[in-house]
């Protein structure tokens, strides 16, 4: 059986949103496959947001040395800055300067 979806307007308002846009990149560059547009979204909102530190146990597309690199350039060539990636293990002694 078909299924029938009612999309509300936060769906397509959303497509619009500065960290989809930012998402969607990361994906266009390769950074990651398009079932990982979640954790695209984490990286980006923590990037647009300007956090400190993005911390994460998911290793396989986000606490992953190349991925970082990856996320890093996009956020570059976008204009906006590095964020730094880490696991929480790595933040228990995390002082801000």
């Amino acid at each position: 059986m078909k299924q029938r979806i009612y999309i509300d307007t936060s769906v397509v308002g959303g497509y619009f949103d500065e960290e989809f846009k930012v998402a969607n990149k990361y994906i266009a560059e390769k950074v990651v496959g398009k079932s990982s547009i979640e954790d695209c979204r984490h990286i980006a909102l923590a990037t647009i947001n300007k956090v400190d530190v993005l911390a994460s146990w998911n290793f396989k597309h986000i606490v992953n040395l190349d991925k970082i690199k990856g996320y890093n350039s996009v956020n570059l060539k976008l204009g906006y800055q590095m964020i730094e990636i880490r696991s929480p293990k790595d933040l228990r002694n995390y002082e801000n300067d």
